[in-house]
């Protein structure tokens, strides 16, 4: 029964993936995001950064930009005013469409999307810290199927949870031109999965299995930017970035359920089970004019082949058979923005900043041989508020998911907002 509830769970998620969408908000307090793709592993890698980098395609490797906060490479928080201190706070929300034929179906979200600071420690030298979601977890599948003798068999599978990231950087500029950078992250979360078979005959044996995971994870994030001037306002920046791959920590409990009277449960630690979390290496290059205009294209690869995924039932999905596969990721991200003139005292909207972006995004598993893959465009704004570099950024992301050879696609939009708080805290007072 168990082979045959494993067989039955990976046709429908590679073949037909989902027959009837019955998706809801989730109340538990995690992240919400609801994808039938993210029953694999930790769950869909959220896009990282803040709204004024997600405005952008999600760019920010070779970013150097003192009115916001980068949290894309750890070696960009030294681009500042040596006497701010700075804030950001982030909403986000998102309406994925999905389509499957003539089955249809659609699904909101709100989130608190993330919240970071930053301020100089000493000369050259500055620090960040923040929390913001790694991964999300949300789907509902179900099929209901009648056999030769008008016996009805229900099938479910669904799953809910998330993980989050706490950090902390801190950067040295040296000569004026290189920045290192390191960040130290604590990842976190809890992720519950199951499956059910039941049937209208009771002569049927009914079964059911289930993982609730609580899983954790320190990683270390290396960073350095290089800044070459090119005339008196123009510069070009290359930046890079390295995550290194990490045992994974917590537990793991799964059940197997038979009819009502064959019921197992086991306890994990997580530790015995060999999961690592992928590194990752990243490499941008942007040019800029001053505060005027800045481009950039950026380059991520993330190698999970070595994550364990595959062998542990949670993490491989409940019940799930050789489906999915570990593999490696990869992201295409490019952005411009422009500022028509920050000092123009007679139209707010030309001291605004506006953003425009894309982005290919690969997922770090394979279904079948083939990635999951995501391609979008980003639209960006940043109304300034009050004095300094105060302000509120929005931004909006239109794309699409999906494996090339299935039918099912995610159509989403998706939109972010931040309050980008910017002071000078540290103006040593003088008195004669």
């Amino acid at each position: 029964m168990h082979g045959r509830l494993g067989k039955r769970l990976g046709a429908l998620v590679v073949y037909a993936l989902v027959s009837v969408w019955t998706l809801s908000a989730q109340t538990d307090g995690t992240y919400v995001g609801y994808s039938p793709y993210s029953v694999y592993g930790i769950g869909n890698l959220h896009t990282q950064g803040t709204a004024w980098s997600k405005g952008m395609g999600g760019i920010g490797i070779a970013t150097r930009n003192k009115r916001f906060i980068n949290t894309m490479n750890p070696a960009s928080v030294t681009a500042r005013d040596s006497l701010s201190f700075m804030s950001d706070f982030g909403l986000s929300g998102k309406l994925s469409y999905f389509r499957e034929g003539d089955k249809a179906g659609y699904n909101p979200a709100l989130n608190i999307e993330n919240f970071v600071i930053s301020f100089p420690m000493w000369k050259n030298t500055a620090f960040m810290a923040g929390i913001t979601p790694l991964s999300e977890v949300g789907y509902r599948i179900s099929d209901t199927r009648i056999d030769y003798y008008s016996t009805q068999e229900n099938f479910y599978s669904g799953g809910n949870g998330g993980m989050y990231q706490v950090f902390a950087a801190a950067a040295i500029t040296l000569w004026n031109r290189l920045s290192i950078g390191v960040q130290g992250m604590y990842n976190f979360g809890s992720i519950s999965k199951s499956s059910s078979t039941s049937y209208s005959d009771d002569s049927h044996l009914s079964f059911s299995s289930g993982d609730s995971l609580q899983v954790n994870n320190v990683g270390v994030k290396l960073g350095l930017q290089y800044e070459q001037p090119l005339s008196s306002t123009h510069y070009l920046t290359v930046g890079g970035t390295y995550r290194l791959s990490t045992p994974a920590g917590g537990n793991r409990i799964h059940y197997l359920s038979k009819g009502s009277l064959n019921r197992t449960r086991t306890d994990t630690p997580i530790s015995d089970d060999n999961i690592r979390f992928g590194d990752e290496i990243g490499a941008g290059v942007s040019i800029r004019k001053s505060d005027i205009w800045s481009a950039e294209f950026d380059y991520t690869r993330t190698s999970w082949q070595n994550s364990g995924f595959e062998s542990v039932p949670g993490f491989s999905n409940t019940g799930m058979e050789a489906s999915f596969a570990s593999s490696a990721g990869q992201a295409f991200r490019a952005g411009f923005e422009i500022t028509p003139n920050r000092n123009d005292i007679r139209y707010f909207f030309r001291r605004c900043t506006y953003r425009a972006g894309a982005y290919f995004d690969s997922s770090y598993y394979t279904v079948n041989g083939e990635h999951v893959n995501s391609v979008g465009i980003t639209l960006g704004m940043t109304l300034p508020v009050f004095r300094w570099y105060n302000g509120v950024t929005i931004g909006l992301d239109l794309g699409r998911r999906g494996l090339a050879s299935s039918q099912i696609k995610e159509t989403y939009a998706g939109f972010n907002m931040s309050l980008n708080m910017f002071d000078i805290w540290f103006k040593k007072p003088r008195y004669e």
